[in-house]
C-alpha cells in the first residue's frame, strides 16, 4: 500500500497489458526542493509541528465526547476512502462501483491527505509491479540484512521514499483513471478536499461549542491527530508489513500479515494475502482475520452499489497457501534456520 501507491502480474496485466516490466533504477535521495516535495514535507511533518504548537494552548482542557466522536467519524470515512476506494477499487478493481459510489470513494480518499487520487494509484501499481525489487518505490529491503540495515529500510519505506527523486509515470500506470472525467476532476481538486478535511473539523467544533478553544480542540483531534494517525497506519503497510509478521501465502516479494494493525487499517495489514491475490476484495482471507473494508464492500454489494465483486474462493486460498507455514514470526524470506525461503504449492 502506498502512502501518498504486481506481487502478482495479475493486477498489472489486467489494468495495463502493455506495461514494460523492465526494472528501473532505485529511487535517489532528493536533489532539489520542488513544489511537490515541499507539499509532501508539509503533509509529513506539518501535523507534528502543528501539534507541538497547539498542544500548550489546549493543555489541561478536558477532552469532550464531541472531540472523540468527530475524530472517529473523520478517521473512519477517510480510512475507508483509502482502503476501499483508493486501494481496492481504483488501484486493483476489486469490484465495480456505480457512479455515485465511485465519486464518494474518490472524495473520501482525497480527504485523507495522502495525495491526489491518480498519482496514489500509479505509485501503488508500480509497487506491486516491482515488489521488493529494484523499481519498487518504497521497499524496506534496499539495505543489508543487519539490524542497522533493517532499521534504515524501515525509515525509508515509512517516510523516506516520499522525498526521493523517483517520479512515477501516471500515463503508464494509471491510464484508465486518466480517461475518466470524474476522476480527473477530483484529482485536480485535491487541494480543495485537503483544505476541507482540516477546515471542517474546526467548523464542527465551533458549531458544537461556540468558542475558539472548542473549535481548536476538535481541529486538534479530528483534523491533525486523525490525519497523522491515518498517515502512519498507511505508511506502516509499506514498512512494517514488508519486514515483520507472518507469510502464510505464496508471493514473489516479502509482504507479511501483521495482525496488530488490522483494526486501525481496516484490514489492510493482511498484506501477504493481498500481494498473493492483488485483485481480491478481501485481504483477511483466513478465519478470525478481521477485515472491515471487506465488510463494507459486502454492504455495498447487498445495496446494489457495488457489482462484480472479486471474492476469493476457498480453492483460490488453498492454492496460494504455503505447504509448510512458517513457524512463529521470522525475518521475512527466512526459515527458522536462517536459510532462504522457497515457497511450494500444495
Amino acid at each position: 500500500m502506498s502512502g501518498f501507491v504486481v506481487a502478482g502480474a495479475e493486477s498489472t496485466a489486467a489494468l495495463a497489458p502493455d506495461l514494460d516490466v523492465a526494472l528501473i533504477e532505485d529511487p535517489s535521495p532528493p536533489s532539489a526542493m520542488s513544489a511537490g516535495r515541499i507539499v509532501t514535507m508539509l503533509l509529513v511533518a506539518g501535523p507534528v509541528v502543528a501539534l507541538a504548537l497547539l498542544l500548550p494552548f489546549g493543555w489541561g482542557r478536558v477532552v469532550n465526547t464531541g472531540d472523540v466522536v468527530t475524530a472517529t467519524v473523520f478517521y473512519v470515512l477517510t480510512g475507508f476512502g483509502i482502503a476501499v476506494g483508493f486501494h481496492r477499487y481504483f488501484t486493483h478493481r476489486s469490484f465495480k462501483a456505480n457512479r455515485i459510489l465511485k465519486i464518494v470513494l474518490a472524495v473520501a480518499g482525497s480527504m485523507a491527505l495522502e495525495g491526489a487520487l491518480i498519482s496514489w494509484v500509479a505509485i501503488h501499481r508500480r509497487h506491486h509491479m516491482f515488489g521488493d525489487k529494484p523499481g519498487d518505490p518504497h521497499s524496506p529491503h534496499r539495505f543489508d540484512a543487519q539490524t542497522s540495515g533493517i532499521l534504515r529500510g524501515f525509515v525509508w519505506a515509512h517516510v523516506g521514499w516520499l522525498l526521493a527523486d523517483s517520479p512515477t509515470d501516471v500515463g503508464r500506470y494509471a491510464p484508465d483513471l486518466r480517461r475518466d472525467p470524474d476522476l480527473v476532476l477530483i484529482d485536480r481538486l485535491f487541494p480543495v478536499f485537503a483544505v476541507a478535511s482540516l477546515v471542517l473539523p474546526f467548523v464542527i467544533g465551533w458549531f458544537l461549542y461556540g468558542t475558539l478553544a472548542g473549535a481548536l480542540g476538535v481541529f486538534l483531534w479530528a483534523g491533525l491527530l486523525r490525519m497523522a494517525l491515518l498517515h502512519h497506519v498507511t505508511w506502516s503497510i509499506n514498512s512494517v508489513c514488508h519486514i515483520w509478521g507472518k507469510r502464510p501465502f505464496i508471493t514473489n516479494d516479502l509482504s507479511t500479515n501483521f495482525a496488530p494493525l488490522a483494526l486501525l487499517s481496516f484490514g489492510e495489514s493482511w498484506h501477504n494475502f493481498h500481494h498473493s491475490s492483488p485483485s481480491s476484495a478481501r485481504h483477511g482471507a483466513l478465519p478470525g482475520q478481521v477485515d472491515a473494508a471487506a465488510r463494507i464492500i459486502r454492504l455495498f454489494e447487498k445495496a446494489g452499489w457495488a457489482t462484480k465483486v472479486r471474492w476469493p474462493s476457498l480453492d483460490q486460498i488453498n492454492a496460494l497457501t504455503i505447504t509448510h507455514p512458517l513457524p512463529g514470526d521470522l525475518m521475512p524470506g527466512e526459515h527458522d534456520d536462517g536459510t532462504a525461503l522457497s515457497p511450494t504449492r500444495k
